[in-house]
Protein backbone atom coordinates (compact mmCIF):
# COMPACT_ATOMS: atom_id res chain seq x y z
CA UNK A 1 0.00 0.00 0.00
CA UNK A 2 1.23 3.75 -0.62
CA UNK A 3 2.63 5.02 2.04
CA UNK A 4 1.24 8.57 1.53
CA UNK A 5 -2.33 6.76 1.74
CA UNK A 6 -1.34 5.47 4.94
CA UNK A 7 -0.13 8.98 6.20
CA UNK A 8 -3.61 10.34 5.03
CA UNK A 9 -5.49 7.89 6.72
CA UNK A 10 -3.80 8.35 10.01
CA UNK A 11 -3.60 12.05 9.69
CA UNK A 12 -7.29 12.00 9.14
CA UNK A 13 -7.99 9.82 12.46
CA UNK A 14 -5.86 12.19 14.29
CA UNK A 15 -7.93 15.03 12.62
CA UNK A 16 -11.07 13.41 14.76
CA UNK A 17 -9.70 13.43 17.98
CA UNK A 18 -10.60 15.81 20.40
CA UNK A 19 -9.98 16.14 24.14
CA UNK A 20 -13.11 17.97 25.80
CA UNK A 21 -14.80 15.44 28.73
CA UNK A 22 -17.98 14.59 27.95
CA UNK A 23 -20.62 17.22 28.57
CA UNK A 24 -23.39 15.60 31.22
CA UNK A 25 -25.90 17.55 31.64
CA UNK A 26 -25.93 19.26 35.77
CA UNK A 27 -29.30 17.60 37.21
CA UNK A 28 -31.95 19.89 38.87
CA UNK A 29 -34.37 18.57 41.24
CA UNK A 30 -37.61 19.46 39.68
CA UNK A 31 -40.91 18.82 41.29
CA UNK A 32 -43.31 16.28 39.56
CA UNK A 33 -45.56 19.29 40.13
CA UNK A 34 -46.34 23.15 40.27
CA UNK A 35 -46.97 23.57 43.92
CA UNK A 36 -49.13 26.35 43.54
CA UNK A 37 -51.06 25.35 40.11
CA UNK A 38 -54.79 25.52 41.15
CA UNK A 39 -55.69 21.53 40.79
CA UNK A 40 -58.85 22.37 38.51
CA UNK A 41 -56.50 24.09 35.52
CA UNK A 42 -55.24 21.22 32.51
CA UNK A 43 -51.61 20.53 33.04
CA UNK A 44 -51.15 21.02 29.16
CA UNK A 45 -50.00 23.93 28.19
CA UNK A 46 -52.05 25.64 25.04
CA UNK A 47 -52.81 28.77 23.32
CA UNK A 48 -56.24 30.45 25.07
CA UNK A 49 -59.21 31.35 23.62
CA UNK A 50 -59.97 33.85 21.30
CA UNK A 51 -56.29 33.22 20.06
CA UNK A 52 -56.64 29.89 18.00
CA UNK A 53 -56.09 31.24 14.54
CA UNK A 54 -53.12 33.52 16.13
CA UNK A 55 -49.80 32.96 14.53
CA UNK A 56 -47.58 30.37 16.81
CA UNK A 57 -45.37 32.26 19.46
CA UNK A 58 -48.10 35.10 19.62
CA UNK A 59 -49.06 34.59 22.88
CA UNK A 60 -50.22 38.23 23.65
CA UNK A 61 -52.92 37.52 20.64
CA UNK A 62 -54.31 35.45 24.05
CA UNK A 63 -55.65 38.44 25.66
CA UNK A 64 -58.08 39.46 22.40
CA UNK A 65 -56.91 43.26 22.15
CA UNK A 66 -55.71 44.64 19.45
CA UNK A 67 -54.36 47.89 20.52
CA UNK A 68 -51.62 45.06 22.39
CA UNK A 69 -51.17 43.53 19.34
CA UNK A 70 -50.03 46.76 17.19
CA UNK A 71 -48.05 47.91 20.49
CA UNK A 72 -46.05 44.11 20.33
CA UNK A 73 -45.40 44.43 16.88
CA UNK A 74 -43.82 48.33 16.99
CA UNK A 75 -41.88 47.30 19.72
CA UNK A 76 -40.04 44.35 18.33
CA UNK A 77 -39.59 46.43 15.27
CA UNK A 78 -38.15 49.39 16.58
CA UNK A 79 -36.76 49.13 20.32
CA UNK A 80 -33.32 49.77 20.60
CA UNK A 81 -32.58 47.21 23.24
CA UNK A 82 -33.99 44.25 20.79
CA UNK A 83 -31.63 45.99 17.78
CA UNK A 84 -28.83 45.68 19.48
CA UNK A 85 -29.29 42.23 20.54
CA UNK A 86 -29.93 40.78 17.52
CA UNK A 87 -26.60 42.86 16.40
CA UNK A 88 -24.86 41.47 19.40
CA UNK A 89 -26.24 37.61 17.65
CA UNK A 90 -24.89 38.38 14.10
CA UNK A 91 -21.80 38.38 15.59
CA UNK A 92 -21.90 35.31 17.04
CA UNK A 93 -22.88 34.06 14.09
CA UNK A 94 -19.61 35.60 12.36
CA UNK A 95 -17.16 34.34 15.22
CA UNK A 96 -18.65 30.38 14.03
CA UNK A 97 -17.61 31.59 10.59
CA UNK A 98 -14.34 32.79 12.34
CA UNK A 99 -13.44 29.35 14.27
CA UNK A 100 -14.52 27.20 11.41
CA UNK A 101 -12.30 28.79 8.82
CA UNK A 102 -9.19 27.40 10.10
CA UNK A 103 -11.08 23.84 9.04
CA UNK A 104 -9.68 24.85 5.62
CA UNK A 105 -6.17 25.61 4.43
CA UNK A 106 -5.28 29.44 3.69
CA UNK A 107 -4.09 30.63 0.66
CA UNK A 108 -2.68 33.73 0.48
CA UNK A 109 -0.66 35.71 -2.96
CA UNK A 110 2.46 38.04 -2.63
CA UNK A 111 4.13 39.79 -5.42
CA UNK A 112 7.24 42.20 -4.72
CA UNK A 113 10.19 43.60 -5.66
CA UNK A 114 13.69 44.65 -4.38
CA UNK A 115 16.82 46.35 -4.80
CA UNK A 116 20.15 46.70 -3.33
CA UNK A 117 23.95 46.21 -2.95
CA UNK A 118 25.57 44.20 -0.88
CA UNK A 119 28.45 45.66 1.54
CA UNK A 120 32.17 44.83 -0.08
CA UNK A 121 33.09 43.32 3.07
CA UNK A 122 35.15 39.93 3.59
CA UNK A 123 37.62 38.12 0.75
CA UNK A 124 36.24 40.16 -1.69
CA UNK A 125 36.48 43.92 -0.65
CA UNK A 126 40.76 42.83 -0.18
CA UNK A 127 40.55 41.96 -3.85
CA UNK A 128 39.39 45.48 -4.29
CA UNK A 129 36.63 44.30 -6.37
CA UNK A 130 33.03 46.63 -6.45
CA UNK A 131 30.08 44.16 -6.06
CA UNK A 132 27.41 45.26 -8.88
CA UNK A 133 23.94 46.32 -7.46
CA UNK A 134 21.13 43.79 -8.40
CA UNK A 135 17.64 43.46 -8.52
CA UNK A 136 15.20 40.47 -7.45
CA UNK A 137 11.33 40.11 -8.20
CA UNK A 138 8.76 37.50 -7.77
CA UNK A 139 5.23 36.51 -7.92
CA UNK A 140 3.50 33.51 -6.14
CA UNK A 141 0.79 31.21 -4.13
CA UNK A 142 1.52 30.00 -0.65
CA UNK A 143 -0.91 27.69 1.19
CA UNK A 144 -0.92 26.45 5.11
CA UNK A 145 -2.97 23.81 6.91
CA UNK A 146 -3.27 22.96 10.23
CA UNK A 147 -3.63 19.15 10.78
CA UNK A 148 -6.16 19.34 14.18
CA UNK A 149 -4.27 16.40 15.56
CA UNK A 150 -5.76 16.98 19.03
CA UNK A 151 -8.74 18.22 18.11
CA UNK A 152 -8.26 22.43 18.77
CA UNK A 153 -10.14 23.58 15.88
CA UNK A 154 -12.83 21.23 16.24
CA UNK A 155 -13.26 22.25 19.90
CA UNK A 156 -13.05 25.75 19.11
CA UNK A 157 -15.74 25.59 16.20
CA UNK A 158 -17.31 23.63 18.83
CA UNK A 159 -17.26 26.77 21.73
CA UNK A 160 -18.47 28.83 19.25
CA UNK A 161 -21.21 27.45 17.81
CA UNK A 162 -22.46 26.78 21.20
CA UNK A 163 -22.04 30.43 22.17
CA UNK A 164 -23.80 31.78 18.75
CA UNK A 165 -26.68 29.16 20.54
CA UNK A 166 -26.71 30.61 23.52
CA UNK A 167 -26.36 34.29 22.01
CA UNK A 168 -29.35 33.27 20.31
CA UNK A 169 -31.01 31.88 23.29
CA UNK A 170 -30.77 35.25 24.74
CA UNK A 171 -31.61 37.50 21.84
CA UNK A 172 -34.89 35.01 22.16
CA UNK A 173 -35.32 35.89 26.12
CA UNK A 174 -34.80 39.28 25.90
CA UNK A 175 -37.51 39.50 22.89
CA UNK A 176 -39.97 37.69 25.34
CA UNK A 177 -39.36 40.05 28.03
CA UNK A 178 -39.62 42.88 25.76
CA UNK A 179 -42.60 41.60 24.85
CA UNK A 180 -44.06 41.21 28.45
CA UNK A 181 -43.23 44.60 29.47
CA UNK A 182 -44.97 45.99 26.88
CA UNK A 183 -48.00 43.94 27.74
CA UNK A 184 -47.60 44.89 31.56
CA UNK A 185 -46.67 48.58 31.25
CA UNK A 186 -50.13 48.50 28.70
CA UNK A 187 -52.62 46.70 31.12
CA UNK A 188 -51.05 48.62 33.82
CA UNK A 189 -52.23 52.05 32.15
CA UNK A 190 -54.94 50.69 31.40
CA UNK A 191 -55.58 50.04 35.07
CA UNK A 192 -54.55 53.15 35.52
CA UNK A 193 -57.34 54.99 32.88
CA UNK A 194 -60.08 52.46 35.27
CA UNK A 195 -58.83 53.73 38.25
CA UNK A 196 -59.16 57.62 36.98
CA UNK A 197 -62.37 56.86 35.78
CA UNK A 198 -64.25 56.03 39.25
CA UNK A 199 -61.96 58.60 40.74
CA UNK A 200 -63.39 61.30 37.58
CA UNK A 201 -67.03 59.44 39.36
CA UNK A 202 -66.10 60.33 42.47
CA UNK A 203 -65.14 63.74 42.42
CA UNK A 204 -67.98 64.68 40.79
CA UNK A 205 -70.27 62.99 43.39
CA UNK A 206 -68.10 64.90 46.15
CA UNK A 207 -68.74 68.22 43.99
CA UNK A 208 -72.91 67.80 44.05
CA UNK A 209 -72.56 67.18 47.45
CA UNK A 210 -70.62 70.39 48.55
CA UNK A 211 -73.57 72.21 46.20
CA UNK A 212 -76.46 70.50 47.90
CA UNK A 213 -74.67 71.02 51.41
CA UNK A 214 -73.90 74.31 50.76
CA UNK A 215 -77.33 75.02 49.84
CA UNK A 216 -78.41 73.36 53.02
CA UNK A 217 -76.72 75.56 54.74
CA UNK A 218 -77.63 78.80 53.27
CA UNK A 219 -81.01 78.15 54.21
CA UNK A 220 -80.19 77.42 57.96
CA UNK A 221 -81.04 73.30 57.91
CA UNK A 222 -77.63 71.76 58.56
CA UNK A 223 -74.60 73.13 60.38
CA UNK A 224 -71.89 73.59 59.05
CA UNK A 225 -69.62 70.89 59.89
CA UNK A 226 -71.38 68.36 57.15
CA UNK A 227 -70.21 70.80 54.51
CA UNK A 228 -66.49 70.88 56.05
CA UNK A 229 -66.35 67.31 55.44
CA UNK A 230 -67.87 67.25 52.36
CA UNK A 231 -65.20 69.70 51.05
CA UNK A 232 -62.49 67.68 52.95
CA UNK A 233 -63.81 64.78 51.21
CA UNK A 234 -63.61 65.82 47.63
CA UNK A 235 -59.80 67.70 47.89
CA UNK A 236 -58.80 64.39 49.37
CA UNK A 237 -60.41 63.01 46.00
CA UNK A 238 -59.11 65.35 44.11
CA UNK A 239 -55.69 64.90 44.95
CA UNK A 240 -55.59 61.21 44.52
CA UNK A 241 -56.59 62.13 40.94
CA UNK A 242 -53.88 64.39 40.19
CA UNK A 243 -50.88 61.85 41.46
CA UNK A 244 -53.14 59.22 39.26
CA UNK A 245 -52.78 61.36 36.15
CA UNK A 246 -49.55 61.65 36.70
CA UNK A 247 -48.75 57.83 37.07
CA UNK A 248 -50.31 57.54 33.86
CA UNK A 249 -48.38 60.21 32.33
CA UNK A 250 -44.84 58.52 33.47
CA UNK A 251 -46.73 55.02 32.42
CA UNK A 252 -47.05 56.69 28.75
CA UNK A 253 -43.49 57.93 28.21
CA UNK A 254 -41.99 54.53 29.49
CA UNK A 255 -44.74 52.50 27.23
CA UNK A 256 -42.81 55.46 24.33
CA UNK A 257 -39.30 53.97 25.08
CA UNK A 258 -40.32 50.59 24.99
CA UNK A 259 -41.69 51.33 21.11
CA UNK A 260 -38.22 52.94 20.33
CA UNK A 261 -40.43 56.48 20.27
CA UNK A 262 -39.82 59.50 21.80
CA UNK A 263 -43.08 60.43 24.97
CA UNK A 264 -43.97 63.72 22.91
CA UNK A 265 -44.71 61.55 19.44
CA UNK A 266 -46.41 58.74 21.02
CA UNK A 267 -50.30 59.43 22.99
CA UNK A 268 -52.81 56.41 23.68
CA UNK A 269 -56.15 57.45 24.33
CA UNK A 270 -57.73 56.55 27.57
CA UNK A 271 -59.95 53.20 27.53
CA UNK A 272 -61.41 51.38 30.57
CA UNK A 273 -59.93 47.90 31.45
CA UNK A 274 -62.16 45.48 29.44
CA UNK A 275 -59.73 42.97 28.80
CA UNK A 276 -60.22 39.52 30.98
CA UNK A 277 -57.07 37.53 31.83
CA UNK A 278 -57.47 33.76 29.56
CA UNK A 279 -56.78 30.88 31.37
CA UNK A 280 -53.14 29.85 31.04
CA UNK A 281 -52.18 26.09 32.20
CA UNK A 282 -48.89 25.72 33.64
CA UNK A 283 -48.05 22.02 32.23
CA UNK A 284 -45.24 19.94 34.24
CA UNK A 285 -41.87 21.67 35.99
CA UNK A 286 -40.03 19.53 33.54
CA UNK A 287 -40.94 21.58 30.51
CA UNK A 288 -39.32 24.40 31.36
CA UNK A 289 -35.98 22.99 30.71
CA UNK A 290 -37.19 22.97 26.80
CA UNK A 291 -39.18 25.92 26.63
CA UNK A 292 -37.41 28.78 28.65
CA UNK A 293 -34.72 30.30 26.48
CA UNK A 294 -32.93 32.04 29.40
CA UNK A 295 -32.48 27.94 30.30
CA UNK A 296 -31.47 27.18 26.84
CA UNK A 297 -28.84 29.81 26.72
CA UNK A 298 -27.19 28.69 30.57
CA UNK A 299 -26.94 25.20 28.47
CA UNK A 300 -24.93 26.01 25.52
CA UNK A 301 -22.52 28.35 27.69
CA UNK A 302 -21.98 25.23 29.77
CA UNK A 303 -21.12 23.31 26.67
CA UNK A 304 -18.78 26.19 24.86
CA UNK A 305 -17.29 26.30 28.49
CA UNK A 306 -16.71 22.26 27.96
CA UNK A 307 -15.65 22.61 24.71
CA UNK A 308 -12.84 25.06 25.75
CA UNK A 309 -11.44 22.73 28.06
CA UNK A 310 -10.61 20.39 25.15
CA UNK A 311 -8.98 23.72 23.14
CA UNK A 312 -6.73 24.28 26.70
CA UNK A 313 -5.57 20.29 26.92
CA UNK A 314 -4.79 20.27 23.18
CA UNK A 315 -2.17 23.11 24.07
CA UNK A 316 -0.17 20.44 26.16
CA UNK A 317 0.49 18.58 22.16
CA UNK A 318 1.81 18.91 19.51
CA UNK A 319 0.95 21.20 15.99
CA UNK A 320 1.30 20.05 12.66
CA UNK A 321 1.53 22.73 10.07
CA UNK A 322 1.38 21.75 6.11
CA UNK A 323 2.95 24.68 4.30
CA UNK A 324 3.55 25.12 0.21
CA UNK A 325 4.69 27.78 -2.11
CA UNK A 326 5.13 28.03 -5.50
CA UNK A 327 5.77 31.42 -8.04
CA UNK A 328 8.47 32.68 -10.13
CA UNK A 329 11.27 34.71 -8.68
CA UNK A 330 13.76 36.16 -11.20
CA UNK A 331 16.28 39.33 -11.26
CA UNK A 332 14.89 40.22 -14.59
CA UNK A 333 11.22 41.78 -14.51
CA UNK A 334 10.79 40.46 -18.33
CA UNK A 335 11.96 37.17 -17.95
CA UNK A 336 9.70 36.80 -14.71
CA UNK A 337 6.83 34.72 -16.23
CA UNK A 338 9.35 32.47 -18.08
CA UNK A 339 9.70 28.71 -17.11
CA UNK A 340 12.76 28.71 -15.77
CA UNK A 341 12.08 31.83 -13.31
CA UNK A 342 9.52 29.32 -11.63
CA UNK A 343 9.97 28.32 -7.96
CA UNK A 344 8.30 25.90 -5.85
CA UNK A 345 8.75 24.76 -1.53
CA UNK A 346 7.01 22.50 0.64
CA UNK A 347 7.60 24.07 3.84
CA UNK A 348 10.78 23.96 5.93
CA UNK A 349 10.76 20.45 6.51
CA UNK A 350 9.90 18.24 3.88
CA UNK A 351 6.25 20.01 4.04
CA UNK A 352 5.62 19.74 6.85
CA UNK A 353 6.03 21.38 10.32
CA UNK A 354 5.82 19.74 14.23
CA UNK A 355 5.76 21.88 16.83
CA UNK A 356 5.67 20.74 20.69
CA UNK A 357 5.45 22.68 24.04
CA UNK A 358 8.64 22.52 26.16
CA UNK A 359 8.51 24.97 28.66
CA UNK A 360 5.83 27.65 28.34
CA UNK A 361 5.91 29.01 32.33
CA UNK A 362 2.63 27.20 33.57
CA UNK A 363 0.92 29.17 30.71
CA UNK A 364 -0.98 26.15 29.35
CA UNK A 365 -1.87 24.81 32.94
CA UNK A 366 -3.09 28.06 33.92
CA UNK A 367 -5.01 28.07 30.82
CA UNK A 368 -6.52 24.63 31.57
CA UNK A 369 -7.70 25.30 35.10
CA UNK A 370 -9.10 28.56 34.18
CA UNK A 371 -11.27 26.92 32.10
CA UNK A 372 -12.45 24.09 34.16
CA UNK A 373 -13.33 26.81 36.70
CA UNK A 374 -15.48 28.24 33.56
CA UNK A 375 -17.08 25.05 33.61
CA UNK A 376 -17.81 24.98 37.48
CA UNK A 377 -19.36 28.14 37.06
CA UNK A 378 -21.24 27.53 34.16
CA UNK A 379 -23.13 24.79 35.77
CA UNK A 380 -23.39 26.53 38.58
CA UNK A 381 -25.04 29.12 36.72
CA UNK A 382 -27.30 26.29 34.81
CA UNK A 383 -28.63 25.49 38.33
CA UNK A 384 -29.65 28.58 39.46
CA UNK A 385 -31.32 29.22 36.13
CA UNK A 386 -33.43 26.49 36.48
CA UNK A 387 -34.22 27.03 39.89
CA UNK A 388 -35.04 30.98 39.58
CA UNK A 389 -37.47 30.11 36.57
CA UNK A 390 -39.03 27.43 38.95
CA UNK A 391 -39.65 30.56 41.65
CA UNK A 392 -41.04 32.65 38.88
CA UNK A 393 -43.83 30.46 38.17
CA UNK A 394 -44.67 29.44 41.40
CA UNK A 395 -45.01 33.18 41.90
CA UNK A 396 -46.95 33.34 38.87
CA UNK A 397 -49.38 30.87 40.48
CA UNK A 398 -49.86 31.45 43.64
CA UNK A 399 -50.62 35.44 42.49
CA UNK A 400 -53.03 33.87 40.49
CA UNK A 401 -54.63 31.89 42.93
CA UNK A 402 -54.85 34.34 45.77
CA UNK A 403 -56.18 37.26 43.41
CA UNK A 404 -59.28 35.05 42.30
CA UNK A 405 -59.92 34.69 45.92
CA UNK A 406 -59.47 38.47 45.94
CA UNK A 407 -61.85 39.14 43.62
CA UNK A 408 -64.54 37.43 44.72
CA UNK A 409 -64.33 38.73 48.29
CA UNK A 410 -64.11 42.50 46.63
CA UNK A 411 -66.87 41.51 44.94
CA UNK A 412 -68.92 40.49 47.60
CA UNK A 413 -67.90 43.74 49.36
CA UNK A 414 -69.22 46.12 46.47
CA UNK A 415 -72.48 44.12 46.71
CA UNK A 416 -72.38 44.53 50.53
CA UNK A 417 -71.02 48.30 50.05
CA UNK A 418 -74.03 49.28 47.27
CA UNK A 419 -76.72 47.86 49.86
CA UNK A 420 -75.42 49.84 52.16
CA UNK A 421 -75.97 53.37 50.10
CA UNK A 422 -79.14 52.49 49.23
CA UNK A 423 -80.04 51.81 52.78
CA UNK A 424 -78.38 55.17 53.77
CA UNK A 425 -79.81 57.18 50.77
CA UNK A 426 -83.68 56.04 51.66
CA UNK A 427 -82.55 56.67 55.12
CA UNK A 428 -81.48 60.44 54.23
CA UNK A 429 -84.11 60.83 52.34
CA UNK A 430 -86.80 60.32 55.33
CA UNK A 431 -84.66 62.85 57.52
CA UNK A 432 -83.62 60.00 59.64
CA UNK A 433 -79.41 60.55 58.92
CA UNK A 434 -77.37 63.14 58.03
CA UNK A 435 -75.68 62.89 54.44
CA UNK A 436 -72.39 62.50 56.21
CA UNK A 437 -73.78 59.11 56.62
CA UNK A 438 -74.50 58.88 52.55
CA UNK A 439 -71.21 60.27 51.94
CA UNK A 440 -69.40 57.38 53.91
CA UNK A 441 -71.74 54.76 52.10
CA UNK A 442 -70.68 56.16 48.60
CA UNK A 443 -66.82 56.37 49.81
CA UNK A 444 -66.84 52.85 50.95
CA UNK A 445 -68.76 51.77 47.62
CA UNK A 446 -66.19 53.79 45.22
CA UNK A 447 -63.35 52.35 47.05
CA UNK A 448 -64.60 48.99 46.23
CA UNK A 449 -64.93 49.63 42.48
CA UNK A 450 -61.77 51.33 42.55
CA UNK A 451 -60.30 47.78 44.39
CA UNK A 452 -62.00 45.75 41.60
CA UNK A 453 -60.11 48.08 38.84
CA UNK A 454 -56.66 47.18 40.84
CA UNK A 455 -57.11 43.87 40.71
CA UNK A 456 -58.33 42.88 37.63
CA UNK A 457 -55.00 45.31 36.30
CA UNK A 458 -53.14 42.93 38.56
CA UNK A 459 -54.32 39.64 37.72
CA UNK A 460 -53.48 40.75 33.93
CA UNK A 461 -50.49 41.58 34.69
CA UNK A 462 -49.53 38.12 36.93
CA UNK A 463 -50.82 36.52 34.03
CA UNK A 464 -47.87 38.10 31.53
CA UNK A 465 -45.82 37.18 34.27
CA UNK A 466 -46.73 33.60 34.11
CA UNK A 467 -46.39 33.51 30.68
CA UNK A 468 -43.11 35.01 30.65
CA UNK A 469 -42.32 32.46 33.45
CA UNK A 470 -43.38 29.84 31.47
CA UNK A 471 -41.18 30.48 28.21
CA UNK A 472 -43.81 32.37 26.13
CA UNK A 473 -46.05 30.41 23.96
CA UNK A 474 -45.09 26.50 23.89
Amino acid sequence: MNWRVISLGLLASLNACSLAPPLTPPTVDLPAEWQEAVPSVDGQWQEAAPAEASARGAWWAAFGDTTLNALVTDAGAANPDLMAAAARLEQARTLVNTAAAARLPRLDFGAGAAAGKAENVGPRAREGRDLPAYERYHFGLSASYEIDLFGRVRDSVQAARADSAAAEALYQSLQLALQAEVARTYFLLRQTDAELGVLTEAVQLRRDAVRLLSAQVNAGDISDLDLARAEAELQATRTEQIGLTRTRAELSHALAILLGKAPASFKLTPAPLATRPPSVPAGLPSTLLERRPDIAAAENRLAAANARIGVAKAAFYPVLNLTADAGFASGDIGELFSWSARTWSLGPLAGALLTAPLFDGGRNRANLKRAEAALTEETALYRQSVLRAVGEVEDALVGLRTLAEQTDTVAATRDAAERALGIASQRYDAGAVGYLDVIDARRQTLATARQQQQLQGARLQTTVALIRALGGSW
